[in-house]
């Protein structure tokens, strides 16, 4: 597959280090072996990035390794491993990221519900933005927030007639469920840099669902 060349922009080892876990889970060591070296990542089979928080994965290879798994499991085996790969990737790194920025607080999870979206989704795009070359911001709607990020690295560098910024719904969908204290939420990208657009939105509408 075509290879992208390196952004400058970078996102911190941990959240890699376990979305690769959470792969590795879901297809197998030899699937995720096979991803790695369609992708041209294959320094990375069996030496993880470590889980810190330097800046030093490009959004260039995430990019080509959301991209590998549609290349390989096709567009839709693709999306349902990207999303499951970003919740994981979130549960696991995102929330020791956001208890850096007070989420985690117990005081926070004994708020109401709209007060949790209110302050837990702009320190979600606190935890981005600070730990990573991603900046993000959080915009009141109404009945739905927009979730905006640029440059993004899922989509780096590649081109598509349909968002694709699957691994991000992935993370904020898990980021949700964890700032709300177990609730699920409807997030939809609407716009997507690899379709032409200057940044990627998603909207997350605020009414839980079920």
């Amino acid at each position: 597959m075509q290879r992208i060349e390196p952004s400058g922009y970078y996102y911190p080892n941990m959240i890699v280090h376990y979305m690769l876990e959470a792969m590795e889970e879901i297809m197998g060591k030899n699937g995720l072996n096979a991803i790695l070296n369609l992708a041209g990542l294959s320094h990375l089979i069996d030496n993880y990035p470590p889980a810190d928080l330097k800046k030093e994965f490009d959004f260039a290879d995430f990019s080509t390794l959301m991209g590998a798994l549609d290349e390989m499991y096709g567009p839709r085996g693709g999306r349902g491993l990207q999303l499951r790969a970003g919740r994981v990737g979130f549960a696991k790194g995102g929330r020791k990221m956001g208890a850096m920025v007070g989420v985690g607080d117990l005081a926070f999870k004994v708020l109401p519900l709209p007060v949790k979206l209110k302050g837990g989704l702009p320190a979600m795009a606190t935890v981005f933005t600070k730990f990573s070359d991603q900046t993000s911001t959080v915009q009141d709607e109404g009945d739905h927030y927009i979730y905006t990020m640029a440059p993004s690295p899922v989509c780096w560098g590649r081109t598509a007639d349909r968002p694709i910024c699957f691994a991000a719904k992935g993370l904020l969908e898990e980021g949700l469920h964890w700032v709300s204290g177990g609730r699920k939420f409807r997030v939809e990208e609407t716009e997507c840099i690899a379709m032409g657009a200057e940044k990627c939105l998603f909207a997350i509408y605020k009414e839980p669902i079920g």
